[in-house]
């Protein structure tokens, strides 16, 4: 069970709140799913709302305080809330734009109930709703020396609106001429540690005696941009995120021979003898794990580059087509702060009230949720949304 509250428990009939908890503090939204009541709302900021989350089991009585994951919505001027399904609650921020304004709260998805059997405490976790649908991501993986940066950085290169890198994370020093945000974010081991617990990576690995990891933002920021993200991760990281909710084509670059694959390494010479030895023991391990059933959808093996770069082409239906960017398919409208919600099976109506030049105007928009794609710890996407003549 969650933290208890004991200042705050009462005796609380079906679909009612303690008296004076909502009536208290403007903002609150209450949503029952179940035997829970969700408590959606929080302290003012100036002249905006934070949202946050508090539970009522109706079965024992008691306040609950749930461990919160996934980044959450920023404060507004006010939201609305409404059940979807029996795992996800449905929050739109009012005066905000479509690409803000559509959050969900997951209280009983897969991850929730994942999450809250690790931690052994109850668990809700936000994820931003998208509308449209986004490119989906690749991720490469390898062991060192196998020329996978090589690979990526010829992609970059000749498709640069197409593809976008996901930037990595580590808690390494950098190496000469590295930069940092470019080559990696350096960052201290105790704010990585810190993000990790708060569910902000879709996979964390100690690699080396270093933290590596890939962070959710890095990754949604590429595929908001309507690019292809690329993601180059070592295959413990790749079986995490396989693991995940992320929907993404995955792809093992392994060397013609180990013998090949050390000479590369030594070519380098950015490590020492006993950095290198420590390399080509965790490279045996991950050649053995990435030809393992159901992890990758596609082996290259990199002999020459420029034939294993045509290949990486081909799965990825490059050579027939030019260079084209995706472009992003949220919708230019706005959620005004005064508006209402109604919803039947997984189509909710949302009724939106503006005046100009003193008169009242409503418009109504259609919210299809029944293609969602993704989720916590990422975004939600194949949100659809129409307008519909009032």
């Amino acid at each position: 069970m969650g933290q208890e509250n004991s200042d705050n428990l009462f005796d609380v009939p079906d679909g009612v709140l303690p008296a004076g908890y909502d009536s208290e503090s403007k903002g609150y939204q209450t949503v029952i799913v179940n035997d829970k009541i969700y408590v959606i709302g929080g302290s003012s900021d100036g002249a905006r709302l934070s949202i946050d989350v508090k539970i009522f089991d109706k079965s024992t009585g008691k306040w609950l305080i749930p461990t919160i994951l996934g980044s959450k919505p920023m404060p507004s001027k006010g939201h609305s809330s409404i059940p979807v399904n029996n795992d996800q609650i449905l929050i739109l921020k009012g005066d905000c734009s479509a690409a803000d304004c559509f959050w969900f709260l997951e209280v009983d998805t897969p991850y929730v109930r994942e999450q809250a059997k690790l931690l052994g405490t109850d668990v809700v976790a936000w994820t931003k709703g998208v509308v449209g649908d986004g490119p989906k991501p690749v991720v490469i993986s390898g062991p060192s020396g196998v020329g996978k940066g090589t690979l990526i950085a010829k992609l970059m290169k000749e498709f640069p609106t197409t593809f976008g890198f996901s930037v990595s994370h580590t808690t390494r020093a950098p190496r000469e001429k590295e930069i940092n945000g470019v080559h990696y974010h350096f960052t201290e081991r105790s704010i990585m540690e810190k993000e990790i617990r708060e569910a902000k990576f879709l996979e964390s690995a100690l690699v080396h005696g270093n933290l590596y990891g890939t962070s959710i933002e890095a990754v949604e920021a590429v595929t908001d941009a309507g690019k292809r993200c690329i993601l180059d991760i070592d295959v413990q990281g790749a079986r995490t995120v396989r693991a995940g909710s992320l929907d993404a084509s995955f792809i093992f670059i392994c060397p013609p021979s180990f013998e090949e694959l050390e000479k590369r390494l030594r070519a380098r010479g950015t490590e020492t003898e006993e950095q290198i030895q420590k390399r080509l023991r965790n490279a045996r391990a991950e050649l053995d794990e990435g030809k393992s059933v159901g992890l990758f959808d596609h082996i290259l093996v990199n002999d020459d580059l420029e034939t294993c770069y045509e290949n990486l082409k081909k799965l990825l239906a490059l050579n027939d087509r030019t260079d084209a960017n995706y472009q992003p398919t949220a919708k230019s409208f706005k959620i005004p702060l005064s508006h209402s919600i109604s919803n039947k099976d997984q189509k909710f109506l949302i009724h939106c009230r503006t005046s100009e030049l003193g008169k009242e105007r409503t418009s109504l928009f259609l919210l299809d949720v029944s293609s969602l794609k993704g989720g916590a710890p990422g975004r939600t996407r194949r949100l659809n949304i129409y307008a519909i003549d009032s």
